[in-house]
């Protein structure tokens, strides 16, 4: 993570998402901003949580892991965002795990300056209350993907996730082997039948193999397969 001191960019971003007033003049001097590197991870399951994010720029994966270790993907997050609500809210450790997808820019502000200006702020409580409930909306159809679509569909809505960016930018389209393996967690399945899937993929044209991993070749192929049923 990378703090900048950049006041000016600070201010455009709050302007351009619109979300300048739902910070009022006492928190404003108590946000900072952020940048993320890809695969840089924000913050990690079961960690302290002391700063609320907002997410103005990139995209972000949003996963749980057991205690045996196997990891499970929930969603995946483009601006406008906010990383750590819950935890604010219920005073909790991290729920979640979150990893930058992409570059990412946050604008953060401590727990401390939340309690002391914005918990009786009605702007504020208002906006969190609209992104919560909406963070349970999208965790049951989330859900309900994981256990009623077949691997080829939760695999093609993966990669699209992990190889566009919310403009519809193409992020990289290559994947590891080493990805590969946890994206087999991620979305709920085995390597061995991941690897069967890929086959399957690659006989329609949608993917390529090569020595260390995948590429993505068709991305309306695979927007086709998935059906709009987008980790997102």
């Amino acid at each position: 993570m990378e703090e900048l001191k950049d006041t000016d960019r600070l201010t455009t971003y709050l302007r351009t998402n619109g979300i300048e007033s739902l910070f009022n003049t006492s928190l404003q001097p108590h946000l900072t901003l952020c940048t993320f590197e890809q695969g840089e991870k924000i913050c990690s399951q079961g960690e302290p949580a002391a700063y609320l994010y907002v997410l103005v720029e990139g995209k972000v994966k949003v996963y749980t892991t057991s205690p045996e270790g196997k990891t499970l993907i929930l969603s995946f997050k483009n601006p406008l965002e906010l990383i750590g609500d819950i935890e604010y809210v219920r005073g909790t450790e991290t729920v979640n795990t979150v990893e930058a997808v992409s570059q990412v820019t946050m604008i953060g502000v401590h727990h401390r300056w939340l309690k002391k200006y914005g918990s009786s702020d009605p702007a504020f409580l208002n906006f969190l209350l609209k992104i919560i409930t909406n963070k349970f909306y999208i965790k049951s159809n989330t859900l309900r993907f994981n256990l009623l679509y077949p691997v080829e569909v939760r695999l093609a809505s993966y990669l699209l996730s992990v190889s566009f960016d919310a403009s519809n930018g193409l992020l990289n389209g290559k994947h590891s082997t080493a990805s590969l393996k946890d994206a087999a967690n991620l979305i709920g399945t085995s390597y061995r039948h991941l690897n069967r899937v890929i086959q399957q993929l690659c006989a329609e044209g949608l993917v390529e193999r090569y020595s260390g991993g995948i590429l993505v070749k068709d991305h309306e192929g695979l927007k086709k397969l998935a059906n709009d049923n987008i980790y997102e």
